[in-house]
């Protein structure tokens, strides 16, 4: 093998059916200069402990799943690569905030239900016949809520959020960018719907403006302007005036 060197990933174990605490378990892995630690940790797999557990699925950076602590940053492992942790040693964990589920793999549970609470389909005026064809908007229209459909859901801004370390309950920042990527689609009338996540005590007022789910997003999505855009929707509802300034 052309080029090959030799880092140490340090990967941390817990099997929460037999294990009192996690613990740390070191893996040799050769590597080259195109190896992710994603592909590392695939070689421990394959070669080395076939019991290592972690998600990961598209290894393109598009599916959300890869994402764990890797040398106490959020990350993507499937865009993070060796050569650049060289010499090492690397150390990988499950994202931070979450239960974890087996080894690097976390429990999204918590997620899923506030997911689905911020309701992330369009509310539409009214129902369409397929036969009068799309909805059609501008460019502009497009634009206004476009990077916040870049969301992977790869929970890296979860375990950056100071915040939901705090209360988990906080509704937090992927769900909450989400919530403003409808509120900012034309074609969406939902704001009466959704308003109750936001305005709620775990909606955007949990917030406190940190911003490093910015900082860490692989996709360069902005949380924490989106939860900022809704705390004035959210204090116009409250006076009564979003209604007056075009709420849907």
């Amino acid at each position: 093998m052309t080029d090959t060197r030799t880092i140490r990933i340090e990967a941390v174990r817990f099997n929460p059916e037999t294990d009192q605490e996690p613990r740390r378990q070191s893996y040799d892995v050769p590597f080259t200069p195109d190896m992710s630690v994603l592909q590392g940790l695939q070689y421990i797999k394959d070669h080395l402990d076939g019991s290592l557990t972690f998600r990961w699925s598209c290894r393109m950076a598009v599916c959300g799943s890869c994402g764990m602590m890797i040398n106490d940053t959020p990350k993507l492992s499937c865009e993070t690569f060796l050569r650049d942790l060289y010499p090492g040693p690397v150390k990988v964990a499950p994202l931070d905030n979450f239960p974890i589920q087996r080894d690097l793999a976390i429990d999204q549970t918590g997620f899923l239900d506030k997911l689905a609470m911020i309701k992330p389909y369009i509310v539409a005026k009214q129902d369409k016949p397929l036969s009068e064809g799309t909805f059609r908007q501008t460019p502009a229209q497009l634009e206004a809520y476009y990077q916040y459909s870049q969301c992977i859901n790869c929970l890296l801004c979860y375990a950056a959020c100071p915040q939901f370390g705090l209360n988990d309950q906080f509704v937090g920042p992927a769900a909450l960018s989400l919530l403003q990527r409808y509120n900012l689609d034309s074609r969406d009338v939902g704001w009466s719907v959704r308003a109750d996540v936001a305005n709620a005590d775990i909606g955007v007022w949990e917030c406190t403006v940190v911003g490093y789910c910015s900082e860490v997003c692989p996709k360069g999505v902005d949380p924490m302007h989106a939860i900022n855009e809704n705390k004035v929707n959210s204090a116009l509802d409250y006076i009564g005036l979003k209604r007056l300034v075009g709420g849907r």
